[in-house]
């Protein structure tokens, strides 16, 4: 597991730590023995994509998808052709009528990452067909020190939280930040509020009125 330059050197502290190097000993054990999700060498993909000091938005999940040939390192975002899982298809929805555009029918948002958009999970790792099977084993504290760091900035962010998962963090961010809650776009929950929330929008209106580039949504 690698993590880009811009990202070490803030995070080597937390590299050292001992409950760091249980979780690495803990993932070993795991993928000795059994299938873990994201392969390797992506599982620290959100953090490469995007360099620290060029993130403008952060969008927080909980754990990787536990199926075969989805999970590769950022929140939401599955390989192709691996079909939309339903969260993903009620973002779009949501993209589409905020927007009024179209959405790629890919489900690889690898192309959001490019701009900008930090997909993190707060556990960063899954074992195959058991989803939450590594919460608790250290990544919380991990992505923790990630979400301080970036609140820190003071580069205002925008930080788009969906579900009371997500929104445990949002005492934690600075005022110079945007924060933008709302119910988790699965189906269980998108109809209580997630569809119509138009973060999107909101978004890149912020993002223009700090002079940053605004995200291409497609």
């Amino acid at each position: 597991m690698i993590i880009r330059r811009s990202w070490y050197e803030l995070l080597k502290g937390e590299t050292e730590k001992q409950y760091f190097k249980n979780l690495q000993n803990f993932l070993s054990e795991e993928r000795a023995h059994r299938t873990i999700y994201p392969s390797d060498e992506n599982v620290f993909s959100a953090l490469n994509f995007v360099p620290y000091e060029k993130v403008k938005v952060v969008i927080i999940g909980q754990d990787p998808y536990h199926e075969p040939g989805q999970a590769h390192g950022l929140a939401f975002s599955v390989q192709d052709p691996t079909p939309l899982p339903p969260s993903l298809v009620n973002i779009y929805k949501e993209i589409e009528d905020d927007l009024e555009i179209k959405c790629y029918k890919s489900g690889d948002l690898s192309r959001w990452a490019k701009q900008g958009v930090l997909l993190l999970n707060t556990t960063l790792t899954v074992r195959k067909g058991a989803a939450m099977s590594h919460q608790g084993k250290g990544w919380e504290e991990f992505t923790a020190k990630i979400i301080e760091l970036l609140s820190r900035r003071a580069q205002p962010l925008v930080f788009m939280l969906w579900g009371s998962h997500a929104r445990q963090f949002e005492s934690q961010i600075s005022a110079q930040h945007l924060v933008l809650t709302a119910p988790h776009p699965s189906p269980l929950s998108a109809y209580r509020g997630f569809f119509g929330c138009k973060h999107f929008s909101k978004c890149n209106k912020f993002l223009i009125e700090h002079n940053m580039t605004p995200i291409d949504w497609h």
